[in-house]
């Protein structure tokens, strides 16, 4: 059965959908049959793996409300070993129209089930806010990973993220837990990029991923070009990082 993990937290700009595409790719690429699956309405997760995405006929949003099913929905080898299920703005309405709906934090979970056995990683990439669309998420995944940017606030929106995994843990998913904590956007020429990361590490009792994603201009310019970054610059450090996280993801399912 194929391990589900969201990517998640309700701060912007930390990271979290340039952790989605890349660690998702990275896993790919080292042979792992891998389902990308885009919970974020801004749609940058399908077109950082080069889905054009104002462009497609189905997306999350069509097969959430019934409109599309799963392989009319599905883009299959997107990259190789890599399937995508896309999103874009659609998927914004989806907020609206789950409220009516029976069971609505549970509707993505039922939708993942019928293919899930076919993965080894399904990696969903959640909004920036604690939405029904994120709670969907997370009833679905066995496990959460945190990216966390190296900036003086990071602690505050961190605290947050993991009450709600609790609360989700209590009342709708018994099975899910914090994968990780992943440090993001790392400056080694700042003394406060190594303050976060003590901080953290001393006051959170939770996994901390050894690898620590750096500032790196090439991840900023691969999803332009529709690209994760082991195909955009497979030397650059980011490269190198997420391929890092990558092998860490799977020795620590080993």
């Amino acid at each position: 059965m194929g391990k589900v993990m969201a990517i998640a937290n309700q701060k912007g700009g930390v990271g979290k959908t340039t952790t989605a595409i890349n660690l998702a790719s990275c896993l790919a690429e080292r042979g792992k049959k891998v389902l990308a699956l885009d919970m974020d309405p801004q749609g940058n997760m399908s077109s950082g793996l080069g889905i054009d995405k104002n462009n497609i006929e189905y997306t999350m949003y069509d097969l959430i409300v019934g409109e599309s099913n799963l392989e009319n929905t599905l883009i299959k080898e997107a990259l190789d070993y890599l399937d995508v299920l896309p999103s874009n703005v659609n998927l914004s309405a989806a907020e609206v129209e789950l409220i009516g709906m029976e069971d609505k934090e549970f509707i993505v979970k039922e939708i993942i089930k019928e293919i899930r056995d076919d993965y080894d990683y399904i990696i969903i990439d959640c909004p920036p806010s604690l939405s029904m669309l994120t709670v969907n998420a997370m009833t679905t995944a066995d496990s959460v990973i945190i990216p966390i940017q190296c900036e003086y606030y990071a602690l505050e929106g961190l605290s947050q993220l993991m009450q709600t995994v609790e609360l989700v843990t209590n009342r709708l998913n018994p099975d899910l837990k914090i994968e990780g904590i992943l440090f993001t956007m790392y400056d080694s020429r700042t003394n406060l990029s190594m303050q976060v990361v003590e901080n953290v590490k001393e006051n959170i009792e939770q996994p901390i991923y050894e690898t620590i994603i750096p500032r790196n201009i090439r991840l900023a310019e691969a999803p332009s070009y529709g690209l994760p970054i082991n195909l955009y610059d497979e030397k650059s450090a980011g490269a190198l990082s997420y391929t890092k996280l990558a092998e860490e993801v799977i020795g620590r399912g080993k």
